[in-house]
């Protein structure tokens, strides 16, 4: 049985031009630290080969902190290393607005664009994301002010995040340029986009699925009893059962196994960690030393959802 293809290629961001490693780094948990504890990690991440760092401007608010608190800590960084730049694909997201919670408007989307790009002290972010759908936002509208900072350097590429397939056609028919990610939640146990046809429509138009939670938010070192039903708790031990038994043939850790499971997928998925550690920073790209074949990878999935496939 042939293996699935994992390595370390770069993988393009759609159509854009842009290629990265097949690991990204987020920067959710990334505030509350100084500068100096800060590099630490962006340069663990970048000796490791991840070079697309995935910010929000709302990352910061969780742990008491404030709204563009990572970007404002990461903008600190890159002052005082302006060198790193080069280096890196900067990815943000916008269109959260705390007690709202969505605006997708011209005008809240212009600033958020302009706030993230002062905070984070660069020209230009390389891919900008529409956070979360705005039911109120028209397509139209969200469309136009995405062109209009393209056109005007302050954007190079447009992406989406928990966007649906249909709401994704939607703003796509009023864009002259192709969106070249689409980011949804993707692990071995939180697996819709298998079947909601979010990947099957980044296949169908050669767009990058970005895999937020690729560790299912830490639930996959989760013991039986922290689960939160008994359901839950057969089925994550089932899981974790199957992960080890990958990562001990092959002397890897669980996280690489289910790292792996994502990499291997033909949509050419990216996942994002999110980990604080320099170790596991390292740690999490012996993912792509993995080897899956398809019935490892089925019995991953069998494990995940508790019942076996039709």
């Amino acid at each position: 049985m042939s293996t699935l293809s994992i390595d370390a290629t770069p993988r393009p961001l759609g159509a854009s031009g842009l290629s990265c490693f097949p690991i990204a780094y987020g920067l959710w948990r990334f505030a509350g630290t100084d500068v100096a504890t800060a590099r630490g990690k962006v340069d663990a991440a970048l000796e490791a080969g991840i070079d697309l760092f995935d910010h929000a401007d709302i990352y910061g608010c969780d742990g008491g902190g404030s709204f563009g608190d990572a970007e404002l800590l990461f903008g600190k960084m890159l002052a005082e290393a302006p060198h790193l730049r080069d280096r890196m694909t900067i990815a943000s997201k916008g269109g959260i607005v705390l007690g709202l919670p969505y605006d997708s408007s011209a005008a809240w989307l212009r600033q958020a664009c302009e706030d993230s790009l002062r905070r984070l002290q660069v020209d230009v972010i390389d891919l900008y994301q529409i956070h979360r759908p705005d039911f109120l936002g028209h397509p139209a509208e969200v469309a136009r002010v995405l062109t209009a900072l393209r056109d005007e350097g302050k954007i190079r590429h447009v992406g989406v995040s928990n966007y649906t397939t249909s709401q994704f056609r939607a703003l796509q028919a009023h864009l002259s340029f192709p969106i070249a990610t689409h980011q949804p939640e993707f692990s071995c146990w939180s697996h819709a986009p298998l079947r909601d046809g979010i990947l099957d429509q980044c296949m169908e138009l050669g767009v990058t699925p970005l895999a937020w939670s690729p560790l299912a938010g830490g639930r996959l070192f989760r013991s039986p009893d922290e689960a939160s039903s008994a359901d839950e708790a057969a089925r994550l031990r089932d899981l974790q059962s199957v992960l080890d038994e990958v990562a001990t043939a092959q002397g890897v850790s669980r996280t690489a196994v289910a790292l792996a499971w994502l990499l291997a997928h033909p949509a050419g998925v990216l996942p994002i960690i999110g980990t604080q550690r320099i170790d596991r920073i390292h740690d999490s790209v012996t993912a792509l030393s993995v080897k899956l074949d398809r019935p490892t990878w089925n019995r991953i999935l069998v494990a995940a959802q508790g019942e076996p496939l039709p």
